[in-house]
């Protein structure tokens, strides 16, 4: 069964769950209410299989993490995926949990070049009279291998942005704290 894989999303999700859970004061002070339970840190994951009829079935479902590890240079989230099967006539087959490792860097880097909005634009140009509606150009480029121009082009649009984090452990270290933290 192949499964998409959103690893960056999910430590983003993890990211910003914590930060909510710090600002908001989620367990501050011994005299304050209960603050409400955390939501599973669920990332939704979709894939495909092939049925016993030969046809295409696809698999819905929820990848939970339960800690991050490292295996050389690579960071990886280890966790459970829980999908539901639906065969290609679209009735269910089944549902399977198992524990998955999946690298957590498997989503491709993108980088926001430019968002330009031009409200109505009216042009008188010697007698021909231009009339321009509201332009929205979003131009992003894509980073991955043999992506040359995507590649240069968010190189520059992050020259401003601090250095990439150089100690891969101290990163799995501060993800599994995060984590420990928004279970309680």
């Amino acid at each position: 069964m192949r499964v998409r894989k959103t690893g960056i999303a999910a430590i983003v999700a993890i990211l910003v769950t914590a930060m909510v859970a710090l600002f908001t004061g989620a367990g501050t002070a011994a005299a304050a209410p209960a603050a409400p339970a955390v939501p599973a840190l669920s990332t939704p994951i979709t894939g495909t299989f092939t049925d016993a009829a030969g046809g295409t079935g696809t698999a819905v479902g929820t990848f939970t993490p339960t800690d991050f590890a490292t295996d050389g240079s690579n960071l990886l989230a280890n966790g459970v995926a829980d999908v539901t099967l639906t065969d290609s006539a679209g009735q269910p087959v089944g549902t399977e949990s198992r524990a998955v490792t999946v690298p957590a860097a498997a989503a491709a880097a993108s980088c926001e070049i430019l968002d330009l909005v031009l409200g109505p634009l009216d042009l008188d140009l010697l007698g021909l009279v231009v009339h321009l509606d509201r332009v929205h150009l979003n131009i992003t480029a894509d980073a991955g291998p043999g992506n040359l121009l995507g590649n240069l082009l968010c190189a520059i649009a992050g020259l401003l942005d601090p250095g990439p984090l150089t100690n891969l452990q101290a990163l799995v270290d501060l993800l599994n704290q995060i984590l420990a933290l928004l279970r309680g």
